[in-house]
Order: structure tokens, then C-alpha cells, then sequence
């Protein structure tokens, strides 16, 4: 990495970080929506069906990436829809919040995904077999 490139665009890295915490919201800022704001939010999962249902953030709907089209109506366009997959380290979350941004909905990707989400012990549920 230059520094000197660094240097000379401070105002870049703030316009950047500033773009990119607009549409992220860490596990902590989830969990006091959910137990404060949970009417004004619709969280999503976007895993494959056999992990949401091992556990999954509370109040989440399912609605798996690979069949985001068909599914679209579970996206709500009066409430921020904030959606989850793996971790850090998976991109479906971010290809999600892109194509439902594309079509006029309000989104956030849950920075760190499902695995912070537990590595920090909060809550999960399981679906009853």
C-alpha cells in the first residue's frame, strides 16, 4: 500500500467509510433493534435451508439466495430488511442487498453474518423437526 496515496486522500477514505457504515449494521445494533424496533425491521437469512434451520438470528425469515427471485415478495418495502449469511467471509448477503436495493427496498447486511452473530452468544433458534 502507498502512503503516500494514503495520505493524500483522507477525504476519499472518509467518503468511503461513511458510504459503506451506512449500510452495514453490527450484530450488537441488530440485537437492540430486536428487542426495541423489531416492528421496523425484517430480518432475512439468505443460507441454505439445512443451516437456517441448525439455528438462525430470532425473527429471521428464510429466503435463500440461489432462489432470491422467487422469493421476493418475503422483502418488505415499508421496513428495513436487514439480511445475514455465513460470516465475513461469504458474499451472498451483499449480492442480496444489491439486487433487492436495485428493486426499492431499504437494506443493511449484518457485518460478521451468522458466525459473529453466535461468536458473540446471542440468541439463535432452531427449527423443530
Amino acid at each position: 500500500m502507498d502512503i503516500k496515496y494514503l495520505t493524500e486522500n483522507t477525504k476519499k477514505a472518509e467518503e468511503f467509510f461513511q458510504h459503506q457504515l451506512s449500510f452495514i449494521i453490527s450484530p450488537f445494533e441488530l440485537k437492540r433493534m430486536i428487542e426495541h424496533e423489531i416492528d421496523k425491521i425484517n430480518i432475512v437469512d439468505v443460507r441454505k435451508y439445512e443451516d437456517y434451520i441448525e439455528g438462525h438470528i430470532p425473527y429471521a425469515i428464510h429466503v435463500p439466495y440461489d432462489s432470491l427471485d422467487e422469493h421476493l415478495i418475503m422483502f418488505e418495502k415499508n421496513k428495513l430488511n436487514i439480511v445475514y449469511c455465513y460470516s465475513q467471509y461469504c458474499a451472498l448477503a451483499d449480492k442480496t442487498a444489491y439486487e433487492i436495493a436495485k428493486r426499492g427496498y431499504m437494506v443493511m447486511v449484518v457485518n460478521g453474518g451468522f458466525k459473529i452473530w453466535e461468536k458473540m452468544d446471542f440468541e439463535t433458534v432452531k427449527v423443530a423437526e
